[in-house]
């Protein structure tokens, strides 16, 4: 299976997915890691599993389809984020029918984080 990671390592509200990143690749040693970046150009394989911090969450939560998400406010092209990207190959018809995003509540403790997306994993 490859997970696709995204963050942003120099925003303390986007860094999370990538801060646990190796503790993610010890306790799954047989998943395959991919980081991504939004803003670059990426196609997604028939059930992809993604994990991103997202705005708004409690807690660690599994979306199966993009309709669960609320579109944030976009001014500029720096406002183009991985929801952005995914409405767009949507729209392109290049988004897997089957999609799994794992959103990572911004705030939460690398060790809850870890241990729930662990158990996501598995269970997959």
């Amino acid at each position: 299976m490859t997970v696709f990671i995204f963050g942003n390592p120099d925003v303390e509200e986007d860094s999370l997915p990538l801060k646990i990143l190796p503790e993610l690749r010890k306790k799954c040693p047989g998943i395959d890691f991919l980081t991504k970046d939004p803003n670059e150009d990426f196609e997604l394989p028939e059930g992809a599993v993604i994990i991103d911090a997202v705005a708004g969450l409690k807690e660690i939560r599994v979306f199966d389809s993009l309709d669960d998400f609320q579109a944030p406010p976009r001014m500029t092209l720096h406002d183009f984020d991985l929801f952005g990207h995914l409405q767009l190959l949507k729209k392109l018809g290049k988004l897997p029918s089957k999609i799994k995003i794992i959103g990572v509540p911004p705030m939460i403790s690398e060790k809850e984080a870890l241990n729930s997306i662990v158990t996501i994993l598995l269970a997959t």
